[in-house]
């Protein structure tokens, strides 16, 4: 069985098996609404949609982790919540958003992939998303670390184009799984390595604060 390619492999043809031709049916609101989940709005640009699917990872994350940081500071500073478990409440968050994340890509690629007929299309890029989002999980990010995000960034589409052991043999589970479970573990193997760069960098270089 052939493996499926990183989205930003040269794919002539936009995916690697062409399924089984159907007759063409009309699309309806809810096929419309895969496709805009799966691309999530980058997934049709011409150069490396994988990438700039990691790239919606990391604006997403960032964003999501800055406005719930300052949500939950400010209850913290209305006496309401102990700053010191900010950053737990703030990893569940995170966590859980990437789980339904994760959940819809599944549903969202399994049709991606029924009605543009190719296994694994190019278009599909909610796997990057997700799996980009677990690998930034190595924070939280503060001036002596915003390195940490570029590594992740870097790490991750290391991990989803180099795929080591067992990352390209998830790719040949059914349709939309496998879709998204190999990046959900380039994403962990990222995740892994960047909390040992951090960690590291912390040990040898430590700072007052």
């Amino acid at each position: 069985m052939a493996s499926k390619q990183s989205n930003d492999e040269f794919k002539p043809d936009g995916g690697m098996d062409t399924a089984t031709s159907a007759t063409p049916r009309r699309k309806t609101a809810v096929d419309y609404f895969a496709l805009a989940v799966s691309t999530c709005g980058v997934g049709y640009f011409p150069i490396a949609p994988g990438t700039m699917g990691s790239l919606v990872g990391v604006g997403l994350y960032v964003v999501i982790w800055v406005e719930s940081f300052s949500w939950l500071e400010a209850r913290a500073a209305r006496g309401r919540l102990n700053l010191h478990y900010i950053f737990t409440l703030q990893m569940s968050f995170m966590l859980v958003i990437i789980f339904l994340l994760t959940m819809a890509g599944i549903w969202a690629a399994s049709r991606a992939e029924k009605l543009v007929k190719k296994k694994d299309p190019s278009i599909v890029v909610i796997d990057e998303v997700a799996g980009q989002m677990i690998a930034l999980l190595s924070g939280p990010f503060w001036a002596p670390t915003w390195w940490s995000v570029l590594s992740a960034f870097l790490l991750f589409r290391m991990f989803d184009i180099w795929k080591p052991y067992p990352i390209r043999r998830l790719e040949h589970l059914e349709s939309g799984l496998g879709i998204m479970l190999d990046d959900v573990l380039a994403g962990a193997y990222a995740l892994i390595v960047n909390s040992v760069l951090i960690s590291a960098y912390l040990l040898l270089f430590p700072f007052a604060g």
